[in-house]
């Protein structure tokens, strides 16, 4: 169950922090733009996390 869990928070965060992304892009905004990109690779650990357990069984 935990790799479903981080998966799945892992795409929420990129998903938001792509949308930072590009509204920092679209307003001149780099902190939001960087905030973006933080969050991202926040996700793609999660989701990776989550990965890790499915091949070892949760026990990460």
């Amino acid at each position: 169950m935990g790799e479903l869990n981080d998966k799945a928070k892992g795409l929420g965060n990129e998903i938001v922090g792509n949308i930072k992304q590009a509204a920092g892009k679209i307003s001149g905004n780099a902190h939001l733009q960087a905030e973006g990109m933080a969050q991202e690779r926040k996700g793609e650990g999660q989701n990776l996390k989550g990965k890790i357990k499915g091949v070892t069984g949760d026990k990460v």
